[in-house]
């Protein structure tokens, strides 16, 4: 007998019967009173084990109307191919693959001068507090948020870049706007992480209790220094990334 509190027990086979498919995403669960009478359990007991699965991210409650098993269309990103300027693009390296995985693309802009935060700077190789200007983009992906990423430079390649500083976006990518001003980027440094999201990223994002974010931060480098720092945080439940790296042939048409 397992030794588990019954609310854990419970939850614990809701989660293996959404993982098979007996629940698929967007489905409704059992109500309340089936699910005490099917686990010989009290309302409360129900609720706990219910509320485990809101704060894992499985389910979503809405009030009154039951719980429903979360949506997980998950969107992967080829971290290699963005903004290498030898893969085929059509537009910006976002819109290009989004499209291309037969989604829809659509974004948000801002665009600010402001003083690089301390890690930005450290990264960019100027003093903290130097002012540098912020390409601060909202995605989506269909009509789903799928990230928001703020991209820092510094503010020397304005003069050499002025398209960088206007607001809106800049069709062809600024990876590839860059290399048409001479401002080549030969390189880039990726740091990937994962954590709780802040009030602000729940709520750009969408995310429900217990839904983790993915930090992907991509210091990009011209023969001689740092050009920009890219911080881009995704819902941690609906994206995957992955890198190629080598010669991959043997994997076949996949790849």
């Amino acid at each position: 007998m397992s030794k588990q509190p019954k609310y854990r027990q419970l939850a614990d086979a809701l989660r293996r019967e959404i993982d098979n498919g007996t629940y698929p995403p967007g489905s409704r669960l059992p109500s309340e009173s089936e699910l005490s009478a099917r686990f010989d359990a009290s309302r409360n007991t129900v609720r706990s084990g219910l509320s485990l699965l809101v704060t894992q991210g499985l389910i979503t409650s809405s009030q009154g109307l039951g719980y429903d098993v979360a949506k997980h269309e998950v969107f992967e990103l080829n971290a290699s191919r963005f903004e290498n300027l030898e893969f085929p693009q059509n537009g910006d390296a976002y819109s290009t693959d989004v499209t291309n995985a037969g989604r829809r693309p659509h974004q948000r802009f801002r665009v600010e001068m402001l003083p690089a935060p301390d890690d930005v700077a450290e990264r960019l190789k100027v003093s903290a507090g130097t002012t540098a200007v912020l390409r601060f983009c909202h995605r989506y992906v269909d009509d789903v948020p799928w990230s928001t990423q703020a991209t820092y430079y510094p503010s020397w390649l304005v003069d050499a870049s002025p398209r960088l500083a206007e607001p809106g976006d800049i069709e062809e990518g600024t990876t590839r706007y860059l290399a048409s001003r001479g401002i080549e980027q030969v390189g880039y440094f990726d740091e990937i992480a994962a954590r709780m999201p802040t009030p602000e990223e729940a709520r750009l994002l969408e995310i429900g209790a217990g839904v983790p974010v993915m930090l992907w931060t991509r210091t990009g480098y011209s023969a001689d220094r740092p050009i920009r720092c890219t911080i881009t945080t995704f819902r941690g439940d609906l994206n995957r990334m992955n890198y190629e790296i080598g010669e991959l042939s043997a994997r076949g048409e996949n790849t």
